[in-house]
């Protein structure tokens, strides 16, 4: 075979491809003989040419697989001995990395089964030999060893870290460090526990030192490992410690050079943006965010070279630097606005228009993490913001829209407020002569509409003229971007948006039927809008016309196009819950649609690494591996097609949305449904996951419905509830998204309120074990890097806002018999409390605590005296929100707190009295301080200074928001009148007056005016015709609807 193989390896290296070929399928053939292995080995020793020794290599790596275990243990010792010698005296080195590729995979099934001992040894002192080939081959050898055999090293970790750091300062060989730069990236690559990859942190200096020297010799593909292996130590949950402080100053040397390729700076950006996502704590402990913003700032301005302009955009220094500073905000915003703030108001004076347009765009990125602080500098930031939506330079104006757009959608309400200033210059905006401006200009309507209300109305006419006359005279991407301000008008106006439902809906009509490529996204975007309007205008119009919009709708499947699906789903939901039980009609036609999108290919590409560059020899690709029957190749790269991902997403909602509003006529569908959600719960994208977790609880709902009435009825509904909450409480645990966890806590507490407790019953102690976990920031979902033992550790206000849900959802279930569980939960939940923590950390647990409190009662009194000096304080925050809860948090201890509560009386009344006057700027603030008096009043009247306190309390009312006070203001105002308290009775006047402004508001209930009713009737049968002056005070709407509650004689 020898010779013959010989021939054939030296005609596969011709360039005449017949022959090639037919030398590839004899060797296939020769090459499914064991003995194939000896003669490879005989020509990688004895070939006379390099190409043929290393293509008997290459040969052999993708062979030796399949032929190793039938092999004598006298040719496995010959294969490894040859091989050795191989990587010890051939000079060509392409010869040695192929020979080190087989050992590679020889060593996979020689290594742990002990019959390699020697190679380890071989390795260690080859990695010291004074030849550099040696070294190099060695360290090549390493690398490609951790993939195959990287278990093994676990025993000689030390001397492995100590060799590649002697080999990443070898002086004598450039081609070592870079190869020892590589091991280095293959060892942490395969390192995952956290005091390994600390011991990492020592190379740092070398890595920097060899990135710098291969950054100066031109090779920034070997520099650019360095930021690989940077990567893998910033994802470690392990902290960097003082290390930190060299990896950003090389990255910012790096992002700062524009003598380097773009890749290569985007690399050094995306590195910081990493730092500050999963490392802020160092970067704040190092003092670093100032130096980082400092070259992030300047890059907004720099403008793209000529040649670059074309190339892909995302790797530009612009943008990948507003993704970082994006990302800081989000994660430090207190340290990051001022310098940002400071950036645009200096930028927006230059002379240079893109330093004007990094100035807008700067505020406009870090409105998402910085919105807290951003609301208070409301007028500063506009002046810059509305300058620059009138600068003379069309970038400037475009960056101001889109920043116009991120405030809408992140500085709520407070940006509601300035629409007068705002609107107008959004509006002049729409007629720019750039397209590229009106397009932004659009997103910053659509933004800004989407949270107004009745404010949009007088804006309504001249809004509406304007964005129909674009829908119907310009661009498709202007079209499409109008489209989704209508979308806003729509839902802001309501009603007062039907004298334009009917025009709109005639266009959307036109894009509907459109079938070319090019205009099916304008297509996706009607159809969405159609189910926007319907939403505002309502069932009583849109039904009659609903029919031929659902057929456009259906028939825009046939047009394989992912992203109309997805907004077809999203059109479907919205009619769903426009017309609610009206939509079971449409259920055979829409519900296989969706399943259909569910159960679409994800479209996942795994990249393959299989391939190595001594392979591609003279394209010789001829000959199969037996190593692809027998290993997992290593994932390079996973890309998705993200349209799949939000089609499924999208036809997710819906089948929630379908069982939720069609009920008991979503019962042929309910057994699909449900296998589907139960496999979405656990899929590989959170926005899947969140859409399954919110539509399985509108399963429970259905499955009520569905069932009621069957023999087996209860036993099947409990079965979906249970399918359900196990999902829950695991995802609770085990999902690593706060905001898919969140929804599992909100589902809970929703089931909790629907079903009761003899529902949740069998699941109370997983529940309560779940929601401890949260509450101490152990689930899945919080296991965030921390660098510092800060107190004021970051969480998802969203998040823990859901989990401070399920407390009072579990004491409204359970009543006084939630006391032993709230024990346990306690003091997790005070550690939310403590001064360090931001105002919404202490504000949700006020809140929470004053809902336990409604829920628990009496129990709740062993707690007066742990929590009450936190309430007193909040009673005194500048957050209105944490007034107003910490109001109705001590009215709801008063009442149910027992005698825990009365050493405190004195102390509350001082607390609440601030909150009646006029220096009190939130009436929500003050109803719930009405409210906090009367519970206090109703327990305990003795206690109370009612000369003093019944005047400031009356002068109060009515209330004016929170309307939940309202049985408790009156029905203490009520218990008064009639036991006859002498000091409510000296304020009849100011009572008559109350009671006529409360029967008269159509804010108060059926229920609260009986109530009011029965304490004027007291009145009149206790005064008569005392009365009378009083009543001939009111005006006529309040004399006559007092009448109504007069005793009849």
């Amino acid at each position: 075979m020898s010779q013959s193989l010989e021939l054939l390896l030296i005609q596969v290296l011709m360039p005449d491809n017949d022959a090639r070929r037919q030398a590839e399928e004899q060797i296939k053939r020769l090459a499914k003989d064991p003995q194939v292995v000896p003669a490879l080995i005989h020509h990688l020793r004895t070939a006379k040419t390099p190409n043929v020794r290393q293509l008997a290599a290459v040969i052999l790596r993708r062979k030796i697989t399949g032929h190793w275990a039938k092999l004598s243990s006298q040719i496995r010792q010959l294969v490894k001995s040859s091989l050795i010698e191989s990587i010890t005296v051939e000079h060509s080195p392409l010869v040695r990395r192929a020979s080190a590729n087989v050992v590679s995979i020889i060593a996979k099934y020689a290594v742990p089964a002990g019959e390699w001992p020697e190679l380890f040894p071989f390795l260690f002192q080859c990695s010291q030999s004074v030849q550099e080939d040696h070294r190099e081959v060695a360290l090549i050898l390493f690398s490609s060893l951790t993939e195959t055999v990287g278990d093994t090293f676990q025993a000689h970790f030390a001397d492995l870290q100590s060799l590649l750091l002697k080999c990443l300062q070898d002086e004598t060989s450039t081609r070592v460090r870079v190869a020892a730069l590589k091991a280095v990236g293959s060892f942490l690559e395969f390192t995952s526990a956290g005091a390994d990859v600390v011991k990492f942190r020592e190379f740092i200096p070398s890595i920097l030192n060899v990135s710098r020297q291969c950054l100066a010799n031109g090779e920034e593909d070997v520099a650019s490992i360095a930021f690989e292996i940077f990567d893998e130590l910033i994802e470690s949950p392990a902290p960097l410690g003082d290390s930190v402080g060299s990896i950003v100053q090389f990255s910012l040397e790096v992002c700062s050079s524009k003598k380097l390729e773009t890749n290569t700076r985007h690399q050094a950006i995306q590195l910081i943006s990493w730092l500050a996502k999963y490392k802020s704590n160092a970067l704040k402990k190092n003092k670093l965010v100032v130096p980082i913003l400092q070259v992030m700032c300047p890059l907004l301005a720099e403008a793209a070279e000529e040649d670059e302009e074309d190339e892909d955009s995302d790797l530009a220094s612009d943008r990948a630097a507003a993704e970082v500073i994006d990302t800081m905000a989000v994660n430090l915003p207190k340290l990051v606005f001022p310098p940002i703030l400071e950036f645009a108001s200096l930028s927006i004076q230059q002379v240079n228009p893109k330093y004007r347009e990094a100035s807008a765009t700067a505020l406009g990125v870090v409105s998402e993490g910085c919105f807290e602080l951003m609301k208070d500098k409301m007028e500063p930031i506009l002046h810059i913001v509305l300058g620059a939506l009138r600068d003379q330079e069309q970038m400037v104006r475009g960056a101001a829209s889109f920043a116009l757009g991120q405030f809408a959608e992140y500085l709520q309400p407070e940006i509601t407020s300035h629409y007068e200033i705002i609107l107008p210059c959004i509006l002049n905006s729409l007629d720019d002569a750039s397209d590229g401006v009106k397009e932004k200009s659009y997103y910053a309507l659509a933004a800004f509409c989407e949270n107004m209300g009745e404010e949009i109305l007088p804006f309504l006419d001249p809004l509406m003229g304007r964005l129909l006359a674009t829908l119907q005279n310009s661009p498709r991407n202007l079209q499409e971007t109008c489209m989704s301000a209508i979308g806003s008008v729509a839902t802001a106006a309501e009603q007062a948006f039907v004298p334009y439902a009917e025009r709109v809906l005639e266009l959307m009509k036109i894009f509907m039927v459109l079938t070319n490529d090019e205009d099916l996204c304008s297509r996706a975007r009607a159809t969405e809008l159609v189910g926007i309007v319907a939403m505002a205008v309502g069932r009583m119009r849109m039904e009659p016309i609903l029919p031929a919009f659902i057929e456009a709708a259906i028939s825009g499947f046939s047009l394989e196009f992912s992203e109309l699906r997805e907004y077809t789903h999203g059109f479907f939901s919205n009619v769903a819950e426009m017309m609610d039980d009206g939509f079971a009609q449409y259920l055979p036609h829409v519900v296989p649609l969706a399943f259909s999108s569910c159960n679409l290919d994800d479209g996942s590409a795994l990249d393959i690494d299989d391939s190595d560059d001594d392979e591609n020899l003279n394209g010789f690709g001829g000959i199969s591996s037996d190593e692809d029957a027998h290993d997992e190749p290593r994932v390079r790269n996973i890309s998705i097609r993200t349209g799949v991902l939000d089609e499924k997403a999208a036809a997710t909602q819906a089948i929630g949305m379908f069982a939720l509003h069609t009920k008991s006529s979503y019962a042929p569908y309910l057994e699909e449904s449900l296998k589907i959600l139960v496999k979405h719960s656990s899929y590989f994208h959170e926005d899947v996951r969140l859409q399954a977790i919110t539509a399985l609880k509108h399963m429970v709902t259905a499955a009520q419905e569905v069932y009621q009435g069957h023999n087996d009825g209860p036993t099947k509904a409990r079965e979906v509830l249970d399918t359900v909450m196990k999902i829950c409480i695991k995802t609770m645990n085990d999902d690593d998204d706060k905001e898919v966890v969140a929804q599992a806590c909100l589902n809970v507490a929703d089931i909790i309120k629907d079903c009761g407790y003899m529902a949740i019953e069998p699941y109370m102690h997983e529940l309560v074990a779940a929601t401890l976990l949260l509450l101490q920031e152990k689930s899945a979902c919080q296991q965030a890097e921390s660098d510092s033992d800060d107190d004021d550790t970051s969480h998802d206000e969203v998040l823990m806002d859901a989990v401070s849900d399920l407390l009072p959802a579990y004491a409204k279930s359970m009543g006084p018999h939630f006391g032993p569980v709230f024990a346990k939960l306690f003091e997790p939940l005070m550690k939310f409390a403590r001064a360090s923590r931001p105002p919404q950390d202490r504000t949700m647990v006020v809140a929470c605590l004053a809902e336990v409190a409604q829920e628990m009662g009496a129990p709740i009194g062993s707690y007066v005296n742990n929590v009450m000096s936190l309430v007193l304080k909040e009673l005194a925050s500048s957050e209105a929100t944490n007034r107003r809860n910490a109001a109705f948090c001590v009215g709801e201890l008063c009442k149910n707190g027992g005698e825990a509560t009365l050493k405190y009386y004195g102390e509350i009344l001082r607390g609440l009295h601030p909150l009646f006057g006029e220096s009190e700027p939130d009436d929500a603030v003050r109803d719930n301080a009405a409210g906090a008096v009367a519970r206090m009043i109703m327990v305990r009247p003795d206690s109370i200074p009612l000369n003093q306190v019944l005047p400031v309390f009356l002068k109060v009312l009515p209330l004016k928001e929170d309307h939940e006070e309202s049985l408790a203001v009156y029905g203490c105002i009520c218990n008064l009148v009639l036991s006859s308290n002498p000091q409510i009775l000296s304020l009849v006047p100011e009572l008559v007056n109350l009671v006529a402004q409360v029967v008269v508001s159509p804010a108060e209930t059926p229920e609260v005016k009986a109530i009011v009713g029965r304490l004027f009737s007291h009145l009149i049968s206790l005064y008569g015709h005392q009365m009378q002056p009083i009543l001939s005070n009111l005006s006529p709407a309040h004399a006559n609807a007092l009448a109504a509650f007069a005793p009849t004689s």
